[in-house]
């Protein structure tokens, strides 16, 4: 199972980026797709995750800012950012706990990471 990101970038304050991943492999079913992000020196947090069912969480510092959804016939989940600040600016991760058979537990694994700058 491979998961691939996509959309990061240099943004401007205020402005927006649509992140995007897509799950690839011997899939049987997903439950949760998330998006996490790390900067420098501190550990990987959570921004926003999704299940199959559609409920949603989202960290409080994006609430009202950030946008989780995804497709579950085509394994992709997406980040829509809107009202970019600075302190957004880190390394952006998708993960997916991907079942690879009907009574197998699901295994959590991780995207690349692609970048996200928000400066002027």
């Amino acid at each position: 199972v491979q998961l691939q990101a996509s959309g990061g970038g240099l943004v401007q304050p205020g402005g927006s980026l649509r992140l995007s991943c897509a799950a690839s492999g011997s899939i049987f079913s997903i439950d949760t797709m998330g998006w996490y992000r790390q900067t420098p020196g501190k550990q990987r947090e959570l921004v926003a995750h999704i299940t199959s069912g559609g409920s949603t969480l989202y960290a409080d510092f994006v609430k009202g800012r950030f946008i989780i959804s995804r497709i579950n016939a085509k394994n992709t989940v997406s980040l829509q950012m809107n009202s970019l600040k600075p302190e957004d600016t880190a390394v952006y991760y998708c993960n997916a706990d991907v079942r690879v058979g009907i009574s197998i537990r699901p295994i959590t694994y991780w995207g690349q990471g692609t970048l996200v700058t928000v400066s002027s």
